[in-house]
């Protein structure tokens, strides 16, 4: 072996001999005898941490992938932290008694179809019980939605949902959510700090993963959860609105639900079934689906990369709405917490997707609605129109979900929706969906589409044109290197527009510089994080942060064109093109900054 790292190879040996599982034990052993020190490396980087989402990473050996070692490690950490809760203890050092007063945590488990996920979901009921703590399985494999439905359902006190939602196959996943009191915005929601790391204290602390106990006092669930989320999500009572035509109707209607043609995809992933049972109990026509990427397959063997925001990744159901005819084309990601949507073969951006269900959503019940610093601010203009209170929050539904008691809607521009935040405190792809056949079915009874209604939208709130540039780094330590950059030599200028004003969200928010008001209203500052926003002497607005889930950085773009209120088709076909211009020429200048 070249070049020896003794400090490595101790680290190695001692996983080695505290990994339970076979297969990993004699992967890293093979590396070790090989003495393949850079792939050690990769696999001993440092242990997976809580990001946007949840612990994700490749499925490998060692502190640093998706393996029995670490999911065990991580379920041992959730019920120690748990179990600290309830002692009024958060110091890892400082063990909970699991025989104090009190009902041991309620800790509910999901898993989507990828690779490991059912043994990754088995593991964490079996060391949860094995803990002292009542463990409940859902039958699998189950969408994101019923498992953060569960939570709540069933006042849990916790759920564990194993998957790496939209990334490669190579990849997986384990997202923790938490129950708490009625009324309570957390309830059901993912974790935030402080409590992911100081469940990660908890997993550090955990001895091997050998050592830790495992229980059969586990309960497994029939498929009441399941089909207790399909009856409420079926129930979501429609708005009752047609557009803007003049004419009003019911969109729970069921000749006008199952007169729309929908052609449907769930990408391989777990989404069909689920979907399927919630369109027709709803009273719509049971979805075309795309037939080769109807039932899950962990390969994902159409696409690389099965994330509909990807190019290429809706061209089979762009294909089968073509075929039949379709109203709109709806794509699901594999475990089907986001939604995609098409008509024709334009496919909507998700802050056109977030407009169109926003005022769906206040037509019928106003209250306060949410979205984060990288998403469009037409949602403020729109909330600032219907009276409503607005938030803009840092990246993630988990941010999103806290936002207020009462929130009634919530978006984020890549793809995800809460249309019913008091039924999933999360994105939600399957009720979207719904809720997008629902506008699509009011404006087909009309002689319209929901292009015709995004219309109607422009001429109200102005053109907002966005989209997103994206940097892949092969060295993490590239992006604070570009973010330090960024933040020594600011930008004067970003294409055509001079820089008027940027927002360092690492600030603290009291000595920050404040977004601009929209309406009357200015939405509360965020807490810190590592994002730099622009603003733009003509109206555009740029927004840089690391990925919370990949090695890139990205920067999220938007211009405004204002459009007169009684413009007609061609105004805003010349508002749209303008726009395209706009945002062409601000893409490549940001691209050209962030590789300088």
């Amino acid at each position: 072996m070249t070049d020896p790292d003794p400090a490595l190879l101790v680290q190695v040996r001692q996983w080695i001999a505290g990994d339970p599982e076979p297969a990993d034990r004699a992967e890293l052993a093979a590396l070790l005898d090989a003495g393949d020190l850079p792939a050690l490396r990769a696999r001993f980087s440092g242990a997976l941490r809580f990001g946007t989402a949840g612990l994700r990473g490749p499925l490998r050996a060692g502190p640093a992938g998706m393996n029995t070692a670490v999911v065990r490690r991580a379920a041992a950490g959730l019920a120690a932290w748990l179990l600290a809760q309830r002692a009024g203890r958060t110091d890892p050092a400082d063990p909970a008694d699991p025989d104090s007063a009190g009902p041991a945590p309620l800790v509910v488990v999901g898993a989507d179809a990828r690779r490991g996920s059912e043994r990754f979901a088995l593991d964490s009921v079996r060391v949860l019980a094995g803990a002292g703590l009542r463990a409940a399985l859902l039958p699998g494999p189950v969408p994101t939605p019923v498992l953060a439905f569960a939570v709540r359902h069933l006042g849990a006190d916790a759920g564990i949902m194993v998957t790496a939602s939209h990334n490669p196959a190579a990849d997986n996943g384990y997202k923790v959510y938490l129950g708490a009191a009625d009324g309570d915005p957390a309830n059901g929601a993912q974790i935030i700090a402080p409590v992911d790391t100081e469940i990660e204290a908890m997993i550090d602390a955990i001895g091997p993963a050998a050592s830790i106990s495992l229980g059969d006092g586990w309960m497994r669930l029939g498929d009441e959860v399941r089909s207790g989320y399909i009856e409420a999500a079926a129930a979501l009572a429609p708005t009752g609105d047609t557009g803007d035509t003049g004419d009003t109707g019911d969109t729970g209607d069921t000749g006008v639900l199952a007169d729309l043609r929908v052609a449907y995809t769930p990408l391989h992933g777990v989404g069909a079934n689920t979907l399927y049972a919630v369109f027709t109990r709803a009273g719509l026509a049971a979805p075309f689906m795309v037939p080769e990427q109807a039932q899950p397959d962990p390969d994902f063997p159409t696409t690389a990369f099965p994330n509909p925001e990807e190019p290429g990744v809706m061209d089979r159901v762009l294909a089968l709405g073509r075929e039949i005819g379709a109203d709109v084309a709806l794509a699901n990601d594999p475990d089907a917490d986001r939604c995609a949507v098409a008509v024709g073969d334009r496919i909507l951006t998700g802050d056109e997707v977030g407009l169109l269900l926003a005022d769906h959503v206040l037509r019928a019940r106003p209250g306060p609605v949410a979205t984060t610093i990288v998403s469009s601010r037409a949602l403020a203009t729109l909330a600032a129109s219907y009276g409503v209170a607005f938030s803009e929050t840092l990246t993630g539904f988990k941010w999103i979900m806290r936002a207020h008691a009462g929130l009634v809607f919530g978006y984020e521009e890549a793809l995800g929706f809460a249309v019913a935040p008091g039924l999933v405190r999360d994105k939600d792809g399957i009720t979207a969906a719904l809720a997008v056949a629902r506008i699509a079915a009011a404006e087909k009874a009309h002689g319209r589409t929901l292009l015709d209604r995004l219309d109607d939208l422009v001429r109200r709130y102005g053109l907002h044109a966005t989209s997103q540039v994206s940097v892949r780094v092969t060295d993490t330590g590239q992006i604070s290197a570009i973010m330090e950059a960024l933040r020594a030599e600011p930008p004067t200028r970003v294409g055509e527009a001079a820089v008027v004003d940027i927002r360092d969200l690492a600030a603290d928010p009291a000595t920050r510089s404040a977004a601009p008001a929209i309406g009357n209203s200015r939405a509360a500052e965020p807490p810190p994080a590592d994002v730099i926003v622009y603003h733009l002497t003509d109206g555009g607005r740029v927004v840089v942060r690391p990925s919370g889930t990949e090695p890139k950085i990205k920067a999220y773009l938007e211009v405004i064109v204002p459009v007169a209120s009684d413009a007609d088709a061609a105004e805003i076909d010349t508002a749209r093109r303008e726009a395209d211009a706009r945002r062409a020429t601000l893409h490549a200048a940001v691209r050209t900054i962030l590789t300088r």
